[in-house]
């Protein structure tokens, strides 16, 4: 379904009859419990929408900002500012952001220490053992632990930047084939945790020695050139790095637009020659095998285990402390020349890591082509050039002199005028579509869903026709979900030369399975996969008063961003059938878990302004 072809929820369409409803999904992965409601059709329609009230044709120009707001004038700007920051907006929050500000509110956030890594969280579950259950051969033990960081850490700050960051820097469950999948994936996401609030360079060499990394996308056992045979180092990893994860494909002004070259076309950052070069100093890298052991299969012992701690540990370049030490070096000892630098001959691998990665660190490219793209993963898709000026700067010096200080960079984002103004409601050309796994955790964390088992067994829930058709670590590619520049064919966004990158994975086929999907996980009886369910303790206690029912749900779900005609057809909705303090507990689950979906699926509710 296209940008036009979206209908508002105004209770002006045939949609919107009583009489057209569709069923619920009978369960939820793994669940054979049946959903309790049947959905209105209009839900479905407006699921599919890229936003309600505005004018697709008419596209205005992005308002000069004015002075930064210190402190929110009312709870919707608070819920608000949390819905960009955060994983989900809470009333002690709120009133906190309230009466301290946003800085001291985001500081304080932004110091809470991490509780517990996604590797020592595999572990104290058992998935680190070797046993008859060859956790080590299964991959979905990255998808419980990744659900268990999103939705029950205690920083919820620092796990927004993290997935952020993973979407930057994208290592995927899908594409390692090795033992220890679950906990290979889990040591890169603690690397993009433990870093988010760090130094880029750092972040950049923890990702490259990563053997999740190396695996995904090569660097991994990457051999040197070999004249004999005609083998030269894979080029994978050097080409990724630059294009994907500093500079880009063509050079930027500070503010992000692209430089013209005496062409008049943009001017290309680096060629085939620089990605050749810059291979030979990803070769020689493999697993860090130093005083680890095989253990034997429990089902089959003349087959050994690798040691969980070979995927956790930074890959090595020391040959002695590989698995099969050897006393020769597999690092290319070529000269290397790329992007202006030359690393010279017969430099070891260790050094020529640290100058390659100094010189895509300090390339101009990396302020701006990092900023716009964190700008639009947690604010808007279609940032002011100042905007991305603004924060490049502090990319490029925090204001004492240090490059790449994540904290500032963030809080340079979360903090502009251009993300914090009230304008940004009315701009048509503000603000971003809701992606999924962050509409899923913003579900389980404003409900109180917990893990019977504690196991959080929430599998992948990539498929579009049946799940959210996203799922944590899970891109298809190490292009992520969706493309920073993908524009939807045929529809005012590409008309107004704009860009709506979450609409790539917005399928007729994924509008329809996102509400199934939701409906069954709201008001299933039994849980997600019969383990995560919700409470909804605080909306059973008011659900007789819809209008308070859904001030609350407009508060903490959308920061206030739901209409007075949207509010009114779901209370219209809701009011159909009489729910009063004596009614029984399934009269007012029902009440509360339609209440949840139509907001859910509300276009006013799906793009965050």
């Amino acid at each position: 379904m296209t940008q036009p072809e979206c209908l508002a929820l105004d209770g002006t369409t045939k949609s919107d009859t009583a009489s057209d409803t569709f069923a619920a999904s009978k369960r939820t992965v793994g669940e054979k419990s049946p959903a309790i409601f049947a959905i209105p059709a209009a839900s479905l329609v407006v699921a599919a929408c890229g936003g309600g009230g505005a004018d697709g044709n008419s596209i205005a120009s992005v308002l000069t900002p004015s002075a930064p707001v210190a402190k929110t004038a009312t709870d919707g700007e608070a819920a608000r500012f949390i819905l960009k920051a955060s994983l989900a907006a809470t009333e002690p929050e709120i009133a906190d952001i309230r009466s301290v500000g946003f800085v001291a509110w985001l500081d304080k956030q932004m110091d809470i220490p991490i509780s517990q890594t996604g590797v020592a969280w595999l572990s104290s579950r058992g998935y680190d053992k070797v046993t008859v259950d060859e956790y080590y051969n299964q991959n979905q033990f990255a998808d419980y632990m990744v659900w268990n960081q999103l939705i029950a850490s205690p920083d919820p700050v620092r796990k927004r930047l993290a997935y952020a960051l993973s979407q930057f820097f994208v290592v995927s469950t899908n594409g390692i084939e090795i033992q220890w999948q679950s906990n290979a994936v889990a040591a890169y996401w603690d690397v993009l945790n433990r870093n988010a609030l760090g130094n880029f360079r750092q972040l950049l060499e923890d990702v490259t020695l990563n053997p999740a990394m190396g695996v995904y996308l090569s660097t991994l056992d990457n051999r040197k050139e070999d004249t004999r045979t005609g083998r030269v180092p894979d080029e994978n990893y050097a080409r990724e790095v630059m294009q994907l994860f500093t500079i880009g494909l063509n050079e930027l002004n500070n503010d992000g637009t692209k430089k013209i070259g005496t062409t008049g076309q943009p001017i290309e950052t680096y060629t085939n020659s620089d990605v050749s070069n810059l291979a030979r100093v990803f070769t020689g890298y493999s697993y860090d095998y130093a005083n680890l052991v095989r253990t034997p299969s429990v089902r089959f012992p003349s087959q050994s285990v690798a040691p969980v701690e070979s995927v956790i540990r930074p890959m090595t370049s020391d040959t002695t402390r590989w698995s099969r030490p050897q006393t020769t070096s597999e690092h290319s000892m070529l000269e290397k020349t790329f992007l202006g630098t030359t690393i010279p001959a017969n430099t070891d691998a260790p050094t020529s890591m640290k100058l390659a990665l100094d010189a895509l660190f300090n390339h101009p490219n990396v302020g701006p082509f990092f900023s716009k793209q964190m700008i639009q993963r947690l604010v808007t898709s279609n940032p002011s050039a100042g905007y991305v000026d603004r924060v490049a700067k502090i990319f490029n010096n925090n204001g004492s002199g240090v490059r790449g200080d994540l904290r500032a960079v963030f809080k340079a984002i979360l903090l502009d005028d251009e993300a914090t103004n009230a304008t940004g409601l009315t701009s048509p050309t503000f603000g971003k579509v809701r992606e999924p796994v962050l509409r899923f955790t913003q579900w389980a964390r404003n409900f109180g869903a917990t893990s019977r088992t504690g196991n959080w067994t929430i599998a992948n829930l990539s498929n579009p026709g049946t799940s959210l058709g996203q799922s944590p670590l899970r891109a298809p590619s190490v292009f992520n979900f969706y493309r920073p520049g993908y524009v939807p064919a045929n529809t005012a966004i590409a008309t107004n030369a704009l860009v709506a990158p979450e609409f790539q994975i917005v399928t007729e086929v994924s509008v329809a399975g996102y509400i199934n999907f939701m409906a069954s996980t709201i008001g299933s009886v039994n849980g997600v996969n019969n383990d995560v369910k919700a409470t909804y303790t605080r909306e059973l206690a008011i659900v007789s008063d819809t209008a308070a029912l859904l001030n609350r749900l407009s508060l903490l779900l959308s920061g206030n961003q739901l209409t007075d005609t949207t509010k009114a057809t779901i209370k219209a909705a809701l009011d159909a059938t009489t729910v009063t303090d004596t009614s029984a507990l399934a009269d007012k689950e029902r009440r509360v878990y339609l209440a949840t979906l139509l907001v859910f699926a509300s276009p006013d509710y799906l793009v965050q302004k």
